[in-house]
């Protein structure tokens, strides 16, 4: 099995990101309708509740829908609002330091239903670098205020009305500038699902917020998140995952004073962090690490490590290869 990452550097909405709409619109299609369409809510609504919770957001949605189309399923599907449920894996922590933080996360999903986009733009003012996901989203990335942000799936089945996290953590990047923005925007943008979404700025701030449609926000400065919310609520999904020992892991790595920054990185290419189950759905897709007080990021693989920037954003295409006994991607 095998992926194709690609970086994509276009500041406003155009040629580059309609190629890439036209490329993975299918996929997303199906996906929309995995449910029957009845079960997305209509254009009206969708709309309704980005100009209420996202305004801000919504002249770069319409940029992007014209780009699209224009139409219904386009419109509902952009929107990101009550979209069908998914669930990652994925561990991220901030390695703190009174010079240089940087972000850490492993995502852990399957290479067949990941896109494998690294764009970065100028939609509102902010230059933004992320990995993308439902064709505008983001599952990390940094801006160029020194800002990065991370989401893991926070381990829970309920699903809710409002939106899928990766708009909200595009929303995030696009108009917040420091960890304090960021959690005050998180507490008031309603999730569909659970996630823990771990915040970084320039200034070594650091803060992991607990999101989830059926109770308030929780706000917590700890530096790692894997997929619980403090305690086990799925005890099937985080025993698959091993959710708690690779919590437990990267705890005792921070407590341990001979470890070091390199070393930290370098344990997310490893067990218990890494994982190969690639054919069940959460094995490790990439690793990414930000340093959003230089404006740095980098993507590594076992071997294999891109490095981008601000200053030097490396437009391209890497294939990645993964074992697995499913068929390989076209």
């Amino acid at each position: 099995m095998q992926l194709h990452f690609n970086a994509i550097a276009e500041d406003e909405p155009g040629e580059k990101w309609s190629a890439f709409f036209e490329k993975h619109w299918p996929a997303y299609h199906k996906w929309f309708l995995s449910e029957g369409d009845a079960a997305r809510p209509s254009y009206l609504e969708s709309r309704r509740m980005l100009r209420q919770y996202v305004p801000e957001l919504v002249p770069t949605y319409e940029r992007l829908l014209n780009l699209a189309g224009g139409g219904d399923q386009q419109a509902r599907l952009l929107s990101l609002y009550r979209p069908p449920p998914y669930i990652a894996g994925c561990s991220q922590a901030v390695w703190p330091d009174r010079h240089e933080s940087v972000l850490v996360r492993n995502y852990d999903y399957s290479p067949r239903l990941c896109e494998g986009s690294l764009l970065m733009t100028r939609w509102n003012d902010k230059r933004v670098i992320a990995m993308g996901d439902c064709l505008w989203g983001v599952l990390d990335g940094m801006n160029d205020d020194g800002l990065s942000v991370s989401l893991s799936f926070g381990g829970r089945k309920v699903v809710g009305y409002g939106f899928g996290v990766p708009l909200i953590l595009r929303y995030v990047l696009e108009f917040c500038d420091s960890t304090e923005q960021a959690v005050e925007v998180l507490t008031h943008i309603p999730t569909h699902m659970s996630y823990n979404v771990t915040l970084l700025d320039k200034h070594g701030q650091f803060q992991t917020a607990f999101l989830s449609p059926d109770r308030a926000p929780v706000i917590r400065k700890i530096p790692v998140a894997t997929n619980h919310q403090g305690r086990i609520e799925w005890v099937r999904h985080a025993n698959a995952t091993s959710s708690l020992e690779r919590e437990q892991f990267l705890s005792c790595r921070l407590a341990d004073t001979e470890e070091t920054e390199k070393g930290f990185i370098k344990s997310f290419l490893s067990p218990p962090l890494y994982s190969t189950e690639y054919d069940r759905g959460f094995g490790t897709v990439y690793t990414s690490v930000y340093r959003p007080a230089k404006g740095q990021m980098e993507l590594r693989w076992p071997g294999t490590t891109w490095q981008h920037s601000f200053d030097n954003f490396e437009e391209g295409r890497r294939i990645i290869r993964y074992p697995s006994k499913l068929k390989v991607l076209a």
